[in-house]
């Protein structure tokens, strides 16, 4: 579909050019009618949610001495050996990535630039990061999942289940200690357990078995009645907006997933002559040349882009 449409435009390295664009983004985001966010790992990645180094070592290094782990994605795939140890893992990874918020401001400074236009969020991030930075719930379409849900091994049970209690629960069980923020941490003499016990392990509340995370890994991840909502919400946001002025701001999308977020907005500036592209990613910014005399691709960080912009 999109043979023809993939020769890129990468933005310029030269200061003068990326003042340009960045004036250009600015001008966008002031006119536009409404903003298309879509947002990838990268987004995420630019907020401090990163996997491995620092970070890594304070939480999981327990399982980095033991099992050979060297960053938090591995060790999602890592074969654990009793369910004690598999959930001891998940809840951390869980709660540390979900519950708590991004360690820079970045999702606050992408919110104070669309919070007063007509916008919406389309992402592929599983970490809840926009609504703890106070973005509308209604406004987002988490397509992948969301780490704050799980759901039974069985995929004919067609529903997802809130697990903010029981993590609380295994993060305490562990030795987990909140500190005066309400965040845990590590005990101060560093020992964590690496097991959970047995009754903390989660089951399925209406067919008693198994549970896992409700993230898209394989054709078993539930689509529940929430995820539907929240896709005919987007729909109905592209259906309104399509003959009218829309941003679409691309955001640390790569090219795992382009059909979910990228093709679709190239297509939608193609076939719309009132739209405007904008993509800001450090490394991949590029554009079809059908779209590039309405887009911008600024090749930097995106929390010192937004910073700018702000």
């Amino acid at each position: 579909m999109f043979d023809t449409f993939l020769s890129g435009r990468m933005s310029a390295g030269v200061t003068e050019e990326a003042d340009r664009q960045m004036a250009i983004l600015a001008g966008q985001l002031e006119t536009a009618d409404a903003v298309m966010i879509g947002a990838g790992s990268g987004l995420s990645t630019a907020a401090g949610f990163v996997y491995n180094g620092e970070r890594f070592q304070k939480y999981f290094g327990d399982f980095a001495d033991r099992f050979g782990i060297r960053d938090m994605y591995s060790g999602g795939f890592f074969p654990f050996p009793d369910k004690e140890t598999y959930w001891a893992w998940w809840s951390r990874h869980i709660y540390y990535n979900r519950y708590v918020k991004a360690p820079s401001d970045v999702y606050p400074e992408l919110l104070s630039l669309v919070k007063d236009k007509d916008y919406f969020v389309l992402t592929t991030n599983v970490d809840h990061q926009f609504q703890l930075a106070g973005f509308d719930k209604k406004r987002l379409f988490y397509t992948q999942g969301d780490y704050g849900l799980l759901q039974s091994v069985n995929p004919k049970i067609r529903k997802t289940y809130d697990n903010a209690e029981m993590v609380t629960r295994m993060m305490e069980a562990q030795g987990f200690v909140r500190d005066q923020d309400g965040v845990f941490q590590p005990p101060q003499n560093g020992k964590l357990k690496m097991q959970v016990p047995s009754a903390l392990i989660p089951q399925c509340p209406d067919d008693g078995s198994e549970m896992t995370m409700n993230l898209r890994c394989d054709n078993s991840f539930v689509q529940d009645d929430g995820w539907y909502a929240a896709c005919e919400r987007y729909q109905d946001f592209i259906r309104r907006h399509r003959k009218m002025h829309v941003l679409y701001l691309e955001l640390g999308v790569g090219m795992n997933t382009p059909v979910i977020i990228k093709f679709p907005f190239w297509k939608a500036v193609q076939e719309n002559r009132k739209a405007f592209y904008a993509c800001i990613n450090k490394g991949e910014a590029y554009c079809p040349e059908k779209i590039a005399e309405r887009a911008v691709c600024i090749d930097g960080d995106i929390g010192e882009v937004l910073q700018k912009l702000n």
